[in-house]
């Protein structure tokens, strides 16, 4: 058990000896302290937004607006982390091991993050056009006053069977409802799993895998359908008139970025106390870096394969979403989202050296979120017409864009912390459980 017992910075140390499981299996009790700091972080954020910025209309409407991309930034994380475990479940793995217990909790965060979507429902008709103008005869007269310009008025009528209040509600909640009961079978199953009596055995693994394949396997599917769908209503139709066969796909390649680094960073910081300790060895730590750097390389990939049919194509109905995002200032936060998200994970990935250490797997993976956050402020803001192409606002409304995310995700980080201390954070019914407790050779 030597192994077993190592400190978090001596992960270099190879023993010869098979290692030993520590008699508890709980989460460490530090997690409580994280908690706390994450729920104090939240609170003084969410004091500081509301103080600096709902005394007047337009403060209000970017708290409105930053509202929309934190929740967005915790969807992300809870839903994407739903499909990254149905993945796991049909795609085997080591690395399914370790994350198991992370993406559980960060799926049992649902319930939370359907009851932060209802201020978008109710304050709805601020953010989407559509919603603001929900008939056809609205919508014409918000056109012969000017709000609104031909193009918004004829493509919202045209989308208008899908963008309405009504089927706004509809689509959210059949969403959630579905997502809550995949959620449901597989953490219910997972417990099961491991009181299994016949754990351990051969018998015991396949019908297990068995059943979780067969549910995850369809599952996948119909996340990617139901998010393309959310990924359309929430944020895409934000700008009514924009259109985009891609942007489903692209969303899904983002959750898995900002879910991978957040249950890494989840790990790795677990991985200073038992359980956690004993299972990560420097060899799963790499693997999980190579596995996010290819989220890194496909996310880059799919988002500039949009940009360059859109730009190459220069249709008029296509490229005002991006001449939007470029001018007025906005070229700088275009840059910045391309650096952070980008550039530096993708450079700094490369190295095999940063991937087999714990501690700068941290910061990469800090670095990542915070650029997560980038982006979708770069999605969001630019979307509304005083914000097009210009930057430049109420003098420091751009703070909310930091202090209502903040807010959001320390909440949700907090729930999350609640959840993984509800369970053992090591799955032992899994046969790849004695293949990481052998011993790591040097390579």
């Amino acid at each position: 058990m030597s192994s077993a017992m190592e400190h978090h910075g001596d992960h270099g140390h190879h023993s010869h000896e098979p290692r030993v499981l520590p008699h508890s299996l709980a989460a460490p009790a530090e997690l409580a302290a994280w908690r706390m700091r994450a729920l104090i972080v939240s609170a003084v954020f969410g004091i500081l937004s509301l103080a600096a910025f709902s005394w007047t209309h337009e403060g209000r409407n970017h708290l409105l607006r930053a509202y929309l991309s934190g929740y967005m930034n915790c969807f992300n994380l809870a839903g994407g982390a739903l499909v990254v475990l149905m993945l796991q479940y049909v795609s085997g793995g080591k690395w399914g091991l370790l994350l198991r217990r992370p993406l559980e909790a960060m799926t049992r965060t649902l319930p939370l993050v359907a009851l932060m979507f209802l201020p978008v429902i109710v304050f709805g008709k601020h953010l989407y056009q559509w919603m603001a103008y929900p008939t056809q005869e609205s919508t014409e007269a918000a056109f012969k006053q000017g709000l609104i310009d031909k193009e918004q008025a004829l493509t919202a009528n045209f989308k208008r069977p899908m963008l309405n209040p009504s089927m706004m509600i509809v689509e959210s909640v059949g969403i959630f409802a579905i997502l809550l009961v995949f959620m449901y079978l597989l953490n219910k199953w997972s417990l099961q799993s491991d009181a299994d009596p016949a754990r351990g055995t051969e018998s015991s693994f396949e019908y297990w895998r068995t059943k979780f394949e067969n549910l995850s396997g369809p599952g996948i599917l119909i996340y990617v359908v139901l998010m393309t769908v959310g990924a359309i209503v929430w944020i895409k139709a934000l700008d009514v008139t924009w259109y985009s066969s891609i942007w489903g796909l692209q969303f899904l390649v983002a959750q898995g970025y900002a879910v991978l680094a957040f249950s890494i960073l989840s790990v790795v910081l677990l991985s200073r106390y038992e359980p956690m300790r004993t299972l990560l060895r420097i060899t799963e730590l790499h693997d999980l870096g190579k596995f996010l750097f290819a989220f890194v390389m496909l996310n880059i990939y799919l988002t500039f394969a949009e940009f360059l049919i859109i730009w190459s194509g220069n249709l008029p109905d296509e490229i005002p979403w991006y001449l939007a995002r470029i001018h007025g200032g906005w070229w700088t936060i275009c840059s910045l989202d391309f650096i952070a998200h980008w550039l530096i994970p993708f450079c700094l990935l490369l190295s095999r050296d940063l991937k087999r250490r714990p501690n700068r797997m941290i910061w990469i993976t800090c670095w990542m979120l915070f650029a997560r956050v980038v982006d979708m402020f770069w999605l969001v803001e630019p979307n509304f017409k005083g914000a097009a192409g210009n930057l430049v606002g109420e003098p420091l409304s751009v703070l909310a864009y930091i202090t209502v995310p903040a807010t959001l995700l320390s909440l949700w980080v907090a729930y999350y912390l609640t959840q993984l201390m509800k369970r053992p954070l090591v799955v032992i019914n899994d046969p790849h459980l004695e293949e990481i407790l052998e011993p790591e050779h040097a390579h």
